[in-house]
């Protein structure tokens, strides 16, 4: 257990738009902030999953933070040393903080005390695809190895499991796959790299069924080959941890906008009105996903399977799956327009959020 005394990284107004207290957050070790009104007293607490939630029910990133904080956090008293401290260690959250406040409610210190967690320990980069929306690239390059700021794709996912601290990464190849293999073998790893070699197309989730269950004793991140993200894995993972999922998608918010007037009508089929080109959003799959042990169980081994089947099929066995949206910088470069727009992010420095 720390004690912070030096509040102003961490604190927080309730007006401030949900998109500044990201950068806070993701500015500190800790993932969370508290909010206090204008004369310090706690007005409650925002953690990351706390924004990530709100994400789901619609609240943008522009919206206040009071729009997603928690506004009946915990609390303790200043001068309250064996209370707080079992407050402190009652908190089932994976991020365990609590805002220590005098007899006015004004905050005075912060109890931080992270539990020890394993975190993410193997991942399986899904490489073997043959890339065809790409035409001739992929043609005599596989996909994962196209550049993009002039290094491969394939590089650029690699090293960020590897900054979560990753340490046993698979990479299934099919196509090309001399090539995924060779540059795996001469790129200095800081992670144990195991190339999984599918004898033939086995889907987006098949080459799961080429892992030895028994060497996996904790969840298992498979991300796609194609995406460029600075998702934080470690938040992954305590979101996953902290709801107590089967599996979570992580998902990427994607809009849409209509190009003609859509006529709103009502059951008795009379005009309502006109609404000039809405804009549609959804979440969509975005090609990272935190898979419980046992799903495992459930990859067929004897043909090709992709993810939405396998994830269909936990859910129709009960299994609880979880969404995880993203708020940090994410692309898939699955189409040529999708490879020049990575070209021009990492131009512009790729550091923002979509």
């Amino acid at each position: 257990m720390i004690t912070i005394v030096d509040l102003a990284p961490h604190v927080s107004r309730p007006d401030e738009p949900v998109r500044v207290i990201l950068k806070r957050i993701d500015a500190s070790p800790q993932l969370f902030q508290v909010i206090v009104d204008p004369d310090g007293r706690v007005a409650g607490t925002i953690t990351d999953g706390d924004i990530r939630r709100a994400m789901l029910h619609g609240v943008d990133l522009q919206a206040p933070a009071s729009a997603c904080m928690n506004t009946a956090p915990k609390l303790g008293l200043l001068g309250d040393h064996a209370g707080n401290a079992a407050k402190l260690a009652a908190l089932g959250s994976r991020v365990p903080f609590l805002p220590v406040v005098d007899a006015a409610g004004v905050l005075r210190q912060i109890l931080y005390g992270r539990k020890q967690d394993q975190g993410i320990a193997t991942a399986l980069v899904m490489a073997g695809g043959l890339g065809s929306r790409l035409g001739e690239r992929t043609r005599s390059t596989p996909k994962p190895l196209l550049p993009v700021g002039g290094r491969p794709i394939l590089d650029r996912v690699l090293e960020g499991l590897e900054n979560a601290g990753i340490g046993h990464i698979y990479v299934s190849v099919y196509h090309l796959a001399a090539q995924v293999e060779d540059f795996l073998n001469a790129r200095p790893n800081r992670a144990k790299i195991v190339p999984v070699q599918e004898s033939r197309r086995l889907g987006t989730a098949g080459a799961l069924g080429l892992i030895d269950a028994a060497e996996l004793t904790r969840p298992l991140l498979v991300i796609n080959g194609d995406v460029i993200t600075r998702v934080d894995f470690h938040a992954l993972h305590d979101f996953h941890e902290r709801n107590g999922y089967d599996a979570t998608i992580a998902v990427a918010r994607h809009e849409l906008e209509i190009p003609f007037g859509v006529v709103r009508y009502g059951e008795d089929g009379l005009f309502e009105r006109v609404d000039e080109k809405p804009r549609v959003t959804h979440f969509v799959a975005a090609g990272v996903y935190y898979l419980g042990a046992g799903f495992l169980p459930l990859v067929p081994k004897d043909r090709a399977i992709d993810m939405p089947e396998l994830l269909n099929l936990g859910r129709s066995l009960e299994m609880r799956i979880g969404l995880f949206p993203i708020h940090e910088y994410w692309t898939d470069v699955g189409r040529p327009t999708d490879l020049e727009a990575a070209e021009r992010d990492h131009q512009k420095g790729g550091h923002g959020r979509r």
